[in-house]
This record gives structure tokens, C-alpha cells and sequence, in this order.
């Protein structure tokens, strides 16, 4: 048994999300948000790179070695699996492990709106799900394609970096590659999928303009498409996948996004004061007629109105997202006000509202 374990199964038995560990500091878990410091001697940089690299294929070793930075799965039968990241500091070597649980929750067990089933059963098209790290985009995003899995009898090409969770074929036959491990980068691996007979894509990550250009080329060409990016808004998600384009390209993009984009989930979690654990607040938006032509005029400004007008088709504001949970009494006025978009629609529920200039 590798010695990380010991800290994996502290990890599981605590219901922590992340384990840190670095060296000249105690390990620390993040435990539903917050940071808390395990009882255990700071390591130094020898020590815990000989730990680390216990459980890191050679390869990933070998890459880190080389560039300072490494990202791999790592699973305990039974357990959990982990998600990966080592790096190197002022002070030595770091890790930071994410557990991702062994059991995909359905859309149900997550409390998912009905428009993302709908949308995981889409012939065609472009699915977004974003918002920023540890928001649960991809727990939304297995969820979905869970579903996917369960009713339709098609082919699903992930690729990821790393693989997180895990599917096993139901009615539709998955094939899971990891970048770096499988295949050499995110666009390399969509481009390959092309040739794959391909129903369903899921993009870990759309990061670079090669990736977003294939991943709407496909959503366009037939095959459903899920990415993430690190936005959020649903508005910002649109002008982020312009923007990467050249200023040249960009007429056309809009009009590829307004016809091959159908569903933006923009996504924020939310520690619960009512009992131990997180929540989601989701903005929806979905790409009627209307939006589509907002998309190709490019007044994505407009977007919001366009999601607060848009309810019937299962649209969604991010702020009535968290007035709902605030309501419920699921969180607390003072993060909802910090995570909202309008303020002053909040500023009335704290307790001791701040001044306008530290708002």
C-alpha cells in the first residue's frame, strides 16, 4: 500500500473534496469549502516527492520532471478515485489530489432541472456546462452523460485530462481516453474522434482555439458535443469562445454558435448552513430562435434579459437560482450575495449590508 493512501482514506472517511500537500507544510483538506490542517509533520521536499512518486506512472514522472507540472488519475479499488496534480514551488514539491467518487449520481439524485435530460437525448449540437474550478461542472457533466448512457444505444467518445469518472457501457458503448496517456493533446483526440463513428463527444476542457474550432466544426457536423469552460456566465461563455477566434473569424464563429449551440449551464456551489455539505445554483440558458439571433449580431449583452424573458423554455438567471436556495434556507444571505450578479437585489437580505465601495 502506497503511504498517500493512508491520507486518501482520511480524505474519504472526512468527506473532504481535496487533499493539499506541501512540502514544509502539514497536509490540509478542504472539507465542504474550507481549508483544515491535518495533525501530521510538515515534509520535506525529499520526502514527499519519494511518496508522490510511489503512485505516479513512470511516464507522468518523467514529465514532471521535465516541465514542473503533471496532471494523472489515480484510484483505490473500493474507495475513490483521485484526480492528480503535481507541481513544483518556492519551497519543493506540491500536490493537489480531488477525490472523485466511485458512483456517478444520476440527474435525479443531483436535483438537475429536466432541460439538462433533454438535452444529454440532443441529436446534434454544442452543450456547455462552465463556471469556475471545484463548481461541480464535472459531476453535472457525468450526470448527463449518464443519462445519455442509460437511454439512448449510441457511441460516446470521452477525452479528459485525467479520466475523472468513470462509465461503464449500458445501452451505449463509451470509450474513455485520457490526454497524455492515450493520445497527445485535446485536439489531437477530437480530431481522431471524428473518425470514430462518434455520436456523442464530451470535452473535458475546451482551452485552446484548435479545440473549440473542432468541437464546434463537430457540434455542427452531426454529433453532440459537451465541453467545459472556466466562465461565469452564460454570456461570458459566448464571448469567451469568440473572443479565442481572430478578429477575421469571428462573424462566422457567431454564426456557427448561434445554429450549433443548444444548452450554456453556468454553475456556482454553495457551502449549506442547514446541514454538513454543498449546493449548486444553476443559470440555463438555452439557444431559442431569439438567442440565436442575439449570437450572430453579436449582442450577447442582451443575453440576460434574454434568460429572465425565457422561462417556459427552462431558462434560468443565476441570481433566482440562489434566491431559491437562500429561500429554502439551504445557504446564507451573506454568500449569496457574494456569489450574485445583481447586488442590490440582495443587498437588502444581510444582516449588516457593506458600503457601496467594498461590494
Amino acid at each position: 500500500m502506497a503511504r498517500l493512501d493512508a491520507f486518501f482514506k482520511l480524505m474519504f472517511d472526512s468527506g473532504a473534496s481535496d487533499l493539499h500537500i506541501t512540502s514544509g507544510q502539514p497536509p490540509i483538506l478542504r472539507v465542504h469549502g474550507e481549508l483544515e490542517r491535518v495533525k501530521y509533520d510538515p515534509m520535506d521536499d525529499e520526502t514527499l516527492r519519494a511518496m508522490l512518486y510511489e503512485i505516479a506512472p513512470e511516464q507522468k514522472i518523467k514529465q514532471f520532471e521535465e516541465t514542473g507540472d503533471v496532471d494523472f488519475g489515480y484510484e483505490i479499488p473500493g474507495v475513490a478515485r483521485f484526480r492528480a496534480n503535481y507541481f513544483m514551488q518556492k519551497y519543493g514539491c506540491g500536490a493537489v489530489f480531488r477525490q472523485i467518487p466511485t458512483k456517478v449520481l444520476t440527474a435525479d439524485e443531483l436535483g438537475l432541472p429536466p432541460i439538462l435530460k433533454k438535452s444529454a437525448m440532443l441529436h446534434k449540437g454544442l452543450v456547455l456546462v462552465t463556471g469556475p474550478t471545484g463548481s461541480g461542472k464535472s459531476t453535472t457533466l457525468a450526470a448527463i452523460l449518464d443519462h445519455a448512457n442509460k437511454h439512448r444505444k449510441d457511441h460516446i467518445v470521452t477525452i479528459e485530462d485525467p479520466i475523472e469518472f468513470v462509465h461503464q457501457s449500458q445501452g451505449c458503448l463509451i470509450n474513455q481516453r485520457e490526454v497524455h496517456m492515450h493520445t497527445k493533446s485535446f485536439a489531437a483526440a477530437l480530431r481522431g474522434a471524428l473518425r470514430e463513428d462518434p455520436d456523442i463527444i464530451l470535452v473535458g476542457e475546451m482551452r485552446d482555439l484548435e479545440t473549440i474550432r473542432l468541437a464546434l466544426e463537430a457540434s455542427n457536423t452531426g454529433h453532440l458535443v459537451f465541453g467545459t469552460l472556466h466562465t461565469t456566465s452564460a454570456s461570458k461563455t459566448i464571448d469567451r469562445v469568440i473572443e479565442v477566434f481572430p478578429a477575421e473569424e469571428q462573424a462566422q464563429v457567431r454564426n456557427s454558435l448561434s445554429t450549433g449551440l443548444k444548452v450554456v449551464v453556468a454553475q456556482n456551489l454553495f457551502k449549506r448552513v442547514d446541514k454538513r455539505g454543498r449546493c449548486a445554483a444553476l443559470e440555463l440558458l438555452v439557444c431559442t430562435a431569439a438567442v440565436g439571433n442575439l449570437i450572430r449580431e453579436g449582442k450577447t449583452v442582451q443575453i440576460p434579459s434574454a434568460i429572465q424573458t425565457g422561462k417556459q423554455y427552462g431558462m434560468q438567471t443565476l441570481d433566482d437560482a440562489i434566491m431559491a436556495n437562500l429561500t429554502k434556507g439551504w445557504i446564507s444571505a451573506e454568500e449569496a450575495y457574494d456569489k450574485c450578479i445583481d447586488k442590490n437585489k440582495f443587498r437588502p437580505l444581510l444582516k449588516t449590508p457593506p458600503d457601496e465601495l467594498n461590494s
